[in-house]
C-alpha cells in the first residue's frame, strides 16, 4: 500500500495484505505484501534492507563441536571470545529455549 494505493497481486489481481514479518536475530521487522488467495508475496525493499543490515552486524557466530559429558549427557564448551563477550562466570545460570527443531536459544540470567 505504497502511498495509500492498494497493491494488486500480479498473479490473480487480489488486493495484497501488508504483513510485518519477524526475522529471528533482528529487532526490526520486514514488511511483506502477501496475497491471501495465492502463494504470491514480495518484501518491501527499505525494511528488508534494514533487517539484512542488522543481521550482518551480528557480533559473533562460531562453529562449535558437541562433546560427550557423561553417560547420556552432551554439552559444549564456550570459547574465550564468547566468555569475554558475554562476561560469563563459572556457576552462572543460563536459560535454554528450543523454539523449533533447528534452533537453541540461550538467555543469560539478569545480573
Amino acid at each position: 500500500m505504497k502511498g495509500g494505493i492498494k497493491m494488486k497481486c500480479p498473479k490473480c489481481e487480489t488486493n495484497l495484505k501488508k504483513i510485518e514479518v519477524k526475522v529471528q536475530g533482528a529487532k526490526h521487522k520486514a514488511i511483506s505484501y502477501q496475497c491471501p488467495k495465492c502463494d504470491y508475496f514480495e518484501f518491501e525493499p527499505v525494511s528488508s534492507k534494514k533487517v539484512v543490515e542488522e543481521l550482518r552486524e551480528s557480533p559473533l557466530k562460531i562453529k562449535q563441536k558437541i562433546v560427550k559429558l557423561s553417560q547420556d549427557r552432551l554439552g559444549m564448551y564456550f570459547n574465550s571470545n564468547v566468555i569475554r563477550s558475554l562476561h560469563l562466570k563459572k556457576g552462572g545460570d543460563i536459560y535454554v529455549s528450543i523454539p523449533d527443531k533447528k534452533h537453541i536459544v540461550l538467555e543469560l540470567e539478569n545480573s
